[in-house]
């Protein structure tokens, strides 16, 4: 797809800055890559640490293209300085490890509702143009119909899950009360080169790629609507483009469904590799919190704003599969992984 062929754009102007927060993070780089590349004016919101570390930005190519800003979305000061010359704000920072927010629900309402707010109060005092807001398809929960249209019921079958759907109400309620120019993005299950290990792909690919025949996995039988970071990518652009996605939730999917059993044999069918799959039950969610079944309707993204997956179908998720692999097999990429530690 034409990052720039819109329907509806309001395109901005490249010398607008642009604040990503969780740039540091999976889609985040990819994301700030995309827009540098593309000649935007571009801020980094990165989390602090004593490293100095930038995170997946560490190892770009454009690093020396970007301005970046060490801080902690849960500091509303902090946010806001970060805010205070920039047009727009792209939010992705948030905690996502379901498994985590079992035992650390505090910091799943501390990250992602308030350093929602954070960010939603800043852009209302600054009088910031565009504010677009990350949320997950997880808020759905198991599907009660497919395909899974923006009208879908919220449900909260985790910690992680309940605390994005606070945060996106949180966004809505900006937006009506106060006319703050808030639109939503709700990506379906995002896989590419730089996930993190705790998400299946990775998780199947890694031990693979390091040599395993027998691999680790949770359930088996759950679905998803897996989408490539790439057309993410291009779904963030496209919502910061548009005048129409004010106000609105959008989901940005591949519409089409797969089990994780199909997907590992996907993989393996990619990396020519015969396997045997082992449940481990450290891996399996609580009963009730497991989501059995997400497949995206992504009409309202092709009525709004002209989007389209490039990857789209069996043959799409094949294509987006192989450069996944490409990248976790190189061995300087693969050293940044614990294959051999499960990581929630």
């Amino acid at each position: 797809m034409d990052l720039n062929s819109t329907i509806g754009v309001r395109k901005l102007k490249t010398s607008e800055k642009i604040l990503i927060t969780g740039a540091d993070g999976f889609i985040g780089s990819h994301l700030t890559e995309e827009l540098v590349k593309l000649g935007y004016n571009v801020k980094a919101f990165v989390y602090y640490n004593s490293f100095n570390s930038w995170g997946w930005l560490d190892h770009s190519a454009y690093k020396n293209e970007f301005e970046v800003f060490a801080g902690d979305v849960r500091d509303p000061h902090g946010v806001k300085e970060a805010m205070k010359d920039c047009s727009s704000v792209l939010h992705l920072a948030s905690l996502i490890a379901i498994p985590y927010s079992y035992h650390s629900p505090d910091t799943y309402v501390d990250t992602n509702i308030k350093g929602t707010l954070n960010v939603l109060q800043a852009a209302r005092e600054l009088g910031i143009s565009k504010v677009v807001h990350t949320s997950t398809s997880e808020v759905y929960g198991t599907a009660q119909y497919v395909p899974i249209d923006e009208e879908h019921p919220l449900q909260g079958q985790s910690p992680y899950s309940a605390s994005k759907i606070g945060a996106d109400q949180m966004a809505l309620s900006f937006y009506r009360s106060f006319d703050t120019p808030i639109a939503i993005i709700r990506p379906f299950n995002t896989y590419g080169p730089r996930q993190s290990a705790r998400a299946v792909i990775p998780t199947i690919i890694t031990q693979l790629a390091s040599g395993k025949e027998k691999i680790k996995l949770g359930a088996l039988s759950p679905t998803r609507d897996f989408n490539y970071v790439k057309d993410t990518v291009s779904g963030f652009i496209s919502v910061m483009n548009s005048d129409k996605a004010l106000g609105e939730v959008i989901n940005i999917g591949s519409n089409y469904e797969i089990s994780i059993g199909e997907t590992v044999e996907a993989i393996a069918d990619v990396m020519g590799n015969k396997i045997e799959i082992e449940t481990d039950e450290i891996r399996l969610r609580p009963e009730k919190s497991e989501v059995e079944r997400l497949w995206a309707n992504n009409q309202k993204a092709k009525e709004l704003l002209g989007w389209e997956p490039s990857y789209g179908g069996i043959d799409g998720f094949k294509c987006g599969l192989k450069d996944t692999i490409n990248w976790f097999t190189d061995p300087v990429n693969l050293s940044h992984y614990k294959t051999e530690v499960y990581n929630i």
